[in-house]
């Protein structure tokens, strides 16, 4: 049976509507779907935001800067330039160096000698 956010979270609403406490609805949710599904304090942060009149299951829109716009940019200053720093185009995209970092790795790209190359390249020399 395949266990997504959303079911629990709708468990969790229903373990709140009967009366259950946070720990009971852990443990209810557990014994359904396996141990360690849930952990207690999961449980009472969605209690809390039924307790506060919050009973949208939805997950909330995030804020901050889209992945896919910062990748776009990376890619496009390494290839104007492979000799760019992370923190170079983490400053000019105002973003951290090391965020800069995990994109080019994710993206198949390693450092070596000071320029960036894609990493199929790295591993025949």
């Amino acid at each position: 049976m395949e266990v997504t956010k959303e079911k629990i979270w709708y468990v969790l609403q229903f373990c709140f509507d009967k009366g259950e406490n946070a720990s009971q609805a852990a443990e209810i949710v557990n014994d359904v779907y396996g141990p360690d599904t849930v952990t207690a304090n999961y449980a009472q942060f969605w209690f809390r935001r039924f307790h506060s009149g919050n009973f949208s299951v939805k997950d909330a829109p995030r804020i901050g800067r889209p992945v896919i716009k910062n990748v776009n940019k990376i890619m496009e200053m390494i290839e104007m330039g492979q000799h760019v720093s992370s923190r170079s185009i983490g400053q000019e995209l105002k973003i951290d160096h090391k965020t800069v970092l995990n994109y080019m790795l994710k993206a198949g790209f390693k450092k070596k000698l000071d320029v960036w190359v894609p990493h199929e390249l790295t591993q025949k020399t």
